[in-house]
């Protein structure tokens, strides 16, 4: 399961996608706000639905040395401390994938995101937490992929 949620990341680059687009397995959208604007629309976004924005990683460096040509690369690490403590605690194997991610990165003018559907977090915890609460994450991120689309 773990390698396969890494290597759907991998295959974002070469998907054109719709404004907002649902797989089994991934939530995207592509915005037409530049990387800059669409990283800060996203940003805000995340803080208006009450989450807290705890990193965010470059990665282009390594996507460079592999031949991509994109220096707007990022992966946004996003969540709510209290819950990710609490879900770290009853379900262990969830640990390296929390917080959630929102991988950004530009492709022409235009800026694409993509995460892992919340339902899949809720295939590995099992029972140990409320899949209600991977339902609340999959409305909310829908919600903050709506807000890139719309901001102007």
């Amino acid at each position: 399961m773990k390698q396969r949620l890494g290597g759907l990341f991998l295959l974002l680059a070469a998907w054109q996608l719709p404004v907002i687009a649902m797989a089994e397995d991934l939530i995207m959208t592509r915005s037409v706000l530049a990387f800059p604007e669409a990283m800060l629309a996203l940003q805000e976004s995340i803080a208006a639905h009450g989450y807290t924005v705890s990193r965010v990683q470059r990665i282009d460096v390594g996507l460079t040395g592999m031949g991509y040509e994109t220096d707007k690369y990022r992966v946004v690490f996003a969540g709510k401390i209290e819950e990710i403590r609490q879900f770290t605690d009853k379900a262990p194997q969830l640990t390296p994938f929390l917080p959630p991610k929102i991988a950004i990165f530009a492709e022409g003018g235009q800026t694409v995101l993509v995460t892992i559907n919340p339902q899949q977090y809720g295939e590995i915890a099992g029972d140990a937490i409320d899949p209600a609460i991977f339902d609340r994450w999959e409305s909310d991120l829908r919600s903050i992929f709506h807000d890139v689309n719309s901001a102007r």
